[in-house]
């Protein structure tokens, strides 16, 4: 993440909501997955509380303890939580 992406104050905007989960563009995914926010746990993803998450529009997208299960189409990763 460069630091221009730190130091931006918009929040990241681009996520769409679905019935069961939300989307991100799959470069957003590849650099949550880069800079140690989440991690795989598993065939899950969860996230690290330690590590920075970029600001979203909507809060609490990734909570703490909550595991998600993450699939591609190439342009967006669907995000459902795992039951």
């Amino acid at each position: 993440m460069t630091s221009a992406h730190r130091d931006d104050p918009q929040p990241f905007t681009d996520v769409e909501l679905s019935p069961d989960g939300f989307s991100i563009p799959e470069l957003k995914w590849r650099e949550l997955l880069f800079v140690g926010a989440l991690r795989r746990e598993g065939d899950c993803f969860t996230r690290d509380p330690t590590r920075p998450l970029p600001t979203f529009r909507i809060p609490d997208l990734f909570p703490e303890g909550v595991s998600f299960r993450a699939q591609s189409d190439g342009r967006r990763v669907l995000l459902r939580r795992a039951k």
